[in-house]
């Protein structure tokens, strides 16, 4: 699929870190995009500056999911990219020191937000596409990439929920292109490592570049950047497809 005008792209999370940094670069080649986050104000800043639309959505409420999708749809036509970023992480242990369990409601939580609202973006998004148009020769409709996380193949202690909702993403990545297949959608996962959003943004200085030198090479926290391109080059090759990328710096996370 080629990114170019008249092509519109759904980023759930895009108000900050991957998917401000993913919908600045398909906005770049002049991709419509909609914002769907929770962060009115970051989020209605971001769409203005890139000249796309804002839609406050919960990813982990159906109807407001589907509502998201109808103003975005109104205002750019429907979506060929459907990107998830939207995402959250907690620590904590299965039980504490004290012997207190996890907690059941962060669990639920993390799942909800990480791996159901991943999963009712790319189906409402697969359900429009799979109507659509044709856009290339080879009859592709549309391509959804997820996010997922290093930690879901090498999860840290204290990474009980947000280990468990990225595996499920994962898991979920090649049945649902195969799925989608026979209608031309394309899916795909990134698995980032430790990137410098604004969660590890808050960090002291020492604390980022501690984290950053556990990468083998480069030794360093990932740029936003360096996600967004390769969420676009995932959108632009089409024999992607089915697939999980980690993108580490070939970090493979320590227990602690």
């Amino acid at each position: 699929m080629k990114l170019e005008p008249g092509i519109a792209a759904v980023i759930s999370g895009a108000a900050s870190g991957l998917g401000e940094a993913t919908a600045r670069r398909l906005a770049s080649h002049g991709v419509k995009v909609a914002i769907f986050d929770k962060n009115a104000d970051a989020g209605k800043a971001v769409a203005a500056d890139i000249g796309g639309i804002f839609c406050d959505v919960d990813v982990t409420d159906p109807a407001s999911v589907e509502a998201g999708f109808v103003a975005a749809r109104a205002a750019h036509g429907q979506e060929r990219i459907a990107i998830s970023c939207a995402g959250v992480g907690w620590a904590a242990k299965t039980v504490d020191r004290e012997g207190k369990a996890h907690s059941a409601d962060m669990f639920r939580t993390t799942i909800m937000i990480n791996l159901v609202g991943t999963f009712h973006i790319a189906s409402m998004a697969a359900a429009g596409m799979s109507t659509a148009e044709p856009v290339s020769a080879d009859g592709e409709r549309g391509v959804i990439i997820n996010t997922a996380s290093v930690a879901a193949y090498d999860g840290q202690i204290g990474q009980i929920a947000y280990a468990a909702s990225k595996g499920g993403v994962v898991g979920m990545t090649l049945p649902m292109a195969r799925d989608l297949s026979r209608a031309g959608i394309r899916v795909n996962t990134i698995a980032p490592g430790l990137f410098l959003t604004p969660m590890l943004r808050g960090l002291p200085q020492e604390a980022q570049d501690s984290l950053g030198a556990q990468a083998p090479f480069p030794s360093r926290l990932g740029d936003p950047a360096e996600y967004a391109d390769l969420a676009a080059f995932m959108c632009t090759n089409a024999m992607i497809n089915g697939e999980v990328v980690r993108l580490d710096g070939a970090i493979r996370m320590a227990p602690k």
